[in-house]
């Protein structure tokens, strides 16, 4: 029986309870204990506020000796220090937030003594604030050397008080033999400060000696949720020390000839790691993971000292230690994930819900509305241009470089030409084909987004019905399937899903993910609702601070996170050319849309009418229908009463949306930074009206799912919501089959087939197009490649209100062609990467002082030598040159760009945690489905 004990106590003062509390409790339990220890010695770390009462504390404990260190200093580190004073046979080791029963020390000795191979004996660490969980008992490894708690958070019903032997414990408690503590050179100060006890256990144990538990003796730990020997690491820093110690004990249990090879391995190990952290949705896990492979890699002498200390005196093989270690089943049996659904989650009900009856009806609807589309291969008219052929040109477009567009345009691609990339990717051998079918699919993926948004404020299959159809019928969709405008398409149909994802974004790292990839692709789409995506953005954050306390703060946070790397080249474009408004134009095709800004239009957006016509009614009964865009009132008053009869949050959040929205529209009706030509073009207030109308269906929803049983409206209300829309959406739906519709059957290019032939090759060589205009000038366009593709659209060059020095020369060029028939223009054309000419037409047709422009034009490119006529073509009037072609040079190397890597990055990084796994999803369903659900809602 070991005569003398001396404990080492190490206060260190970084826990939210103040240490002299902590050093208090410890002391009076080491005063308590029937078997006292015989010598004490303190170790007090730090400077703190708290310095002269710990001092006078430790001074009137009757301790031997009081050590002072610095802050920084580790717990290892002070034992170290305290371990020149050891007087006894034995060490007790201790910490401030340990509170020893009675009888620990008195057990401790007595499992000390039952043999004299035992080196240590380690007590059962229980939670302070609930003694039956246990905080630790016993440590041991798995096969690829991670740490297994053998009882950790568990119940202690007395299932383990029949262990002894195991490979190592927690520090903290441990009653380790004076000569074994002094052979062993205390704790390895390179773990960072995480299983040291671990690996105390598994270096007595290749010397020969035992690890046994004392399960009677109890030590009470406060702050059970720290590391095992160092409580003030939590989060972050604890991960980095965990994988600190688990990568320095690889490298020092590693045989000889296996130490470098695991050394190279850590680099590509963390890359692969780091996917496996995104894919498991613990982000916050990567910058411990590369933090701790570079410390460690950086340590070598600290490995080749701990690898001394391991070959001095070992008497046992590692393989007699393969019994204490865990197996692979047992590992999988205490890493299940058992997590129980619960109540929260209720079925989804899509099918027995109505859901999927009300997307097939609304393909339909779309089939027969726009059934003529199904024969097109290319949809044209208002902001519609085909696609490229090739995936290649399609990433090509949304890289930085040369625009595909303008005499020299060169800088960052808008990010709606990835939108568009993306979308030609999914039909590869026709691209073009992409946009008829999403016109065709516009209503049911419309209604579909609209069903599952509705499924985070009720549970109510009615009222999810009409928010599906009200958001497929909603007046700002239905304007742009008519006047062909893509990109007002694409953000409505995306809202209702970043909706459906930023609600719970809190909960889970996939529905962030998601909810940051689909705010990427509507901004894209709509830069102009970006400032409004913020402030409700920065709501959240506030609202998840409040009256989340925090918890999922981060995830909310990364919702902009893609979106702002995605959208970076082009912020800093603009910003360092002085044009930061520029950066709210709409992408794509310039369309000049209703510029009016009367009392009538601005009523007609309160009504989510995105032009003074959009209801259309007037094609139909005349003059008559003007109060017809009133019948989406019904929505509207649903959507005023949220806040007064329905869930105080959701009601004031949707409700608040709803006007930011309308608030934008109303903005940017008054904006021009597009330009087509002579033309001013204002912004589309359609993609703002949608945010406008899916907060007022959301603020419905919550209003109709508030309305008791009892009052038997409910239904009612609903089907009055969705009569009244789908006859205000008549007009809209009948356009094409009456001629009314904007869109056309388009062709594969927008400049000759000859041209198209020839350009197919790349965007090395361009056409020069010069198109008469009503008032005698001449528009001149450059078009690199087969055709002017959706695409290649530039904001770059639509968003100027003054010309640069690549259109001075165009237009100096033009004017040579016209003027100067025997002048060096064409050389300069075919120097610069021009291969055609085209004498283009408007599709009005002439004027008087168009055709004659048109005339001269003609005559003097006839006379030229160097021109060669291919002829009369559907898009005009072509030449080609026949001078030698300086093939257009390469303006950058995206795929080498550090931004676009970046880029890309963000990208991946949000896909790979958009990835649901098993866990994520038995999460999920552990929690309503419904976004603020009171008790007895329905989920």
């Amino acid at each position: 029986m070991p005569a003398r004990v001396h404990a080492l106590l190490v206060v260190r003062p970084e826990g939210r309870v103040a240490a002299d509390i902590h050093l208090r409790r410890t002391l009076d339990a080491l005063a308590a204990q029937t078997r006292p220890a015989d010598v004490l010695t303190i170790v007090l770390c730090g400077a703190h506020a708290t310095d002269r009462t710990l001092a006078q504390i430790a001074g009137e404990s009757g301790a031997e000796g009081v050590i002072t260190a610095d802050r920084g200093t580790s717990f290892a580190e002070a034992l170290s220090l305290a371990s020149r004073r050891i007087d006894g046979d034995a060490v007790w080791l201790l910490s401030q937030e340990t509170t020893p029963a009675p009888d620990a020390l008195l057990r401790l000795v007595g499992a000390l003594e039952t043999s004299p191979s035992v080196a240590l004996a380690a007590p059962k660490l229980v939670r302070a604030d609930d003694n039956d969980r246990i905080v630790s008992l016993g440590v041991s490894l798995s096969r690829g050397g991670r740490t297994v708690g053998l009882a950790d958070g568990e119940h202690d019903q007395g299932q383990h008080d029949t262990g002894d032997d195991v490979l190592g414990v927690d520090v903290r408690g441990i009653l380790i033999r004076a000569d074994a503590w002094t052979a062993l050179h205390g704790l390895d100060t390179a773990l960072a400060g995480a299983d040291e006890g671990l690996d105390l256990g598994i270096r007595a144990r290749l010397r020969g000696g035992r690890v046994v538990l004392a399960p009677q003796a109890l030590v009470a730990i406060a702050g059970a949720h720290a590391s095992a020997s160092d409580p003030a690491h939590p989060g972050m820093r604890e991960t980095y020390a965990q994988r600190t110690a688990q990568l320095h004990r690889r490298l020092v249990y590693a045989p000889a000839w296996a130490v470098v090879l695991h050394w190279l391995s850590y680099l590509p190990l963390a890359l692969v790691r780091t996917i496996g952290m995104l894919l498991a949705k613990q982000p916050g896990d990567i910058l411990p993971e590369w933090g701790a492979t570079l410390t460690v890699m950086a340590r070598p002498a600290a490995v080749a000292r701990a690898r001394r200390g391991i070959r001095t005196g070992r008497a046992v093989s590692w393989a007699q230690l393969a019994p204490l270690r865990v197996t692979s089943a047992q590992l999988r049996q205490r890493l299940d994930d058992d997590v129980v659904e619960g109540p929260g989650r209720g079925e989804l009900r899509f099918f027995s819900g109505g859901g999927a009856w009300i997307v097939l009806g609304a393909l339909l609807v779309s089939v027969v509305a726009f059934l003529s589309l199904l024969a097109w291969p290319v949809l044209a008219g208002g902001a519609l241009a085909p696609l490229r052929a090739t995936l290649a040109q399609l990433w090509a477009d949304a890289a930085y470089g040369a625009r595909p567009l303008g005499w020299a345009t060169i800088g960052p691609a808008d990010p709606f030409s990835a939108v568009v990339a993306v979308l030609g990717s999914l039909w590869p051998a026709a691209p073009s084909r992409v946009i008829v079918v999403l016109w065709v699919l516009a209503l049911p993926l419309s209604a579909l987004g609209g069903w599952f948004a509705a499924t985070r404020f009720t549970g109510r299959g009615v009222v999810r019905a009409a928010v599906a159809i009200g958001w497929a019928l909603a007046p700002s969709l239905l304007d742009a399937l008519v006047t062909g405008r893509p990109t007002d398409v694409i953000a409505h149909l995306l809202l209702p899903w970043l909706l459906w994802t930023a609600a719970v974004a809190h909960r889970s790292w996939s529905s962030a993910a998601v909810g940051s990839i689909a705010a990427v692709g509507v901004v894209a789409a709509a830069p102009s609702l970006a400032p409004a995506l913020i402030v409700l953005w920065i709501i959240a954050i506030i609202l998840t601070a409040g009256l989340g306390h925090g918890r999922g703060l981060a995830r909310v946070i990364w919702l902009i996170v893609p979106a702002a790397v995605v959208f970076a080249p082009m912020i800093w474009h603009r910003l360092s050319t002085g044009d930061p408004w520029a950066l709210l134009a709409d992408p794509g095709v310039p369309l000049a849309g209703d510029a009016s800004t009367d009392l009538v239009r601005r009523l007609l957006l309160g009504l989510g009418f995105p032009s003074g016509d959009a209801s259309r009614w007037g094609e139909l009964i005349g003059p008559g229908a003007a109060w017809m865009p009133l019948l989406v009132v019904p929505v509207l008053i649903l959507a005023v009463a949220a806040p007064v009869v329905a869930r105080i949050v959701p009601a004031a959040v949707t409700l608040f949306a709803a006007l930011l929205g309308l608030g934008t529209a109303s903005i940017a009706i008054g904006i021009t930074v597009t330009t087509d030509a002579a033309a001013s073009i204002v912004l589309s207030p359609a993609p703002a009206l949608s945010l406008f109308w899916l907060g007022a269906l959301a603020a419905a929803a919550l209003t109709l799912d508030a309305i008791p049983d009892a009052a038997r409206v409910r239904a009612p209300l609903a089907a009055l919501v969705m009569a009244t829309l789908a006859v205000s959406a008549v007009p809209a739906l009948t356009a094409l089959p009456r001629g009314t519709s904007a869109l056309t059957e388009g062709a594969t290019s927008t400049l000759p087939a000859y041209v198209e032939a020839e350009g197919r090759a790349g965007l090395r060589n361009a056409t020069f197009v010069m198109t008469p205009a009503s008032d005698g000038a001449v528009i001149v366009d450059v078009v690199w490649g087969e055709t002017s593709a959706l695409g290649g659209q530039s904001t770059l060059r639509s968003a100027r209100l003054e010309a640069d020095a690549g259109d001075e020369d165009a237009a100096s060029l033009a004017a040579a062609l016209i003027a100067d028939p025997s002048g060096s223009a064409v050389t300069d054309l075919a120097d610069h990467g021009v291969a055609f000419v085209l004498l283009g037409t408007e599709p009005g047709g002439d004027s008087d002082a168009a055709r004659a422009v048109r005339i001269q034009a003609e005559t003097a490119l006839n006379q030229r030598d160097d021109l060669e006529i291919v002829g009369d073509t559907g898009k005009g009037k072509l030449w080609r040159i026949t001078a030698p072609i300086t093939d257009r040079a390469d303006a950058a190397t995206p795929a080498t760009s550090p931004i676009a890597l970046l880029q890309l990055g963000a990208v991946a990084i949000a896909l790979l945690l958009a990835i649901p796994t098993r866990r994520s999803l038995a999460d999920s369903r552990r929690r309503s489905r419904i976004v603020g659900a009171r008790k007895g809602d329905a989920a």
